[in-house]
């Protein structure tokens, strides 16, 4: 084989509420971690032992509204991209790296109700909103491409 491949492909959950960021061209960034969570028995103490990987997901411009719109802490979502590795100066100058998935595409995993029902501080007006909201139907899996410019009138769900 002669070419290369960056490919990520990711299930987890969101540990944070995403961060928009929004450029004066019009276009925007989205930011949140993602959690993937790897669980197997130790041999020595025969106990189940559970390690947390966290990624940096990047999602741009309509892809990264959908998001927002869409999503919360603690839902579940499938993310596929690639690795990017970022270089940038602190403010003492010193060179540090980040490394993000540059996400291509994504896929709701966690419905309305299972998102309704994990938020259970919020106001009871809010989970009556959301409750009424998901009553109507809705089609899984959803897979928003980024390059794909819809008005926000015609999203599919």
């Amino acid at each position: 084989m002669s070419g290369t491949l960056n490919k990520v492909m990711l299930i987890g959950h969101l540990g944070d509420e995403i961060k928009m960021h929004y450029f004066e061209g019009g276009g925007c960034i989205g930011r949140f971690p993602l959690a993937t969570n790897e669980t197997y028995t130790s041999k020595q103490t025969n106990e189940r032992v559970t390690n947390t990987e966290w990624h940096n997901i990047v999602v741009r411009n309509k892809a990264a509204e959908v998001c927002e719109k869409y999503l919360s802490k603690g839902d579940k979502v499938y993310i596929e991209g690639r690795i990017k590795t970022r270089k940038w100066q602190d403010e003492t100058g010193n060179d540090r790296y980040t490394t993000e998935i540059q996400c291509t595409d994504f896929t709701f995993l966690t419905t309305k109700n299972e998102s309704g029902s994990a938020q259970t501080n919020q106001p009871q007006q809010q989970q009556e909103q959301k409750s009424a909201q998901s009553v109507q139907p809705r089609q899984e899996p959803i897979t928003p491409k980024p390059e794909v410019d819809m008005p926000h009138d015609d999203l599919p769900f």
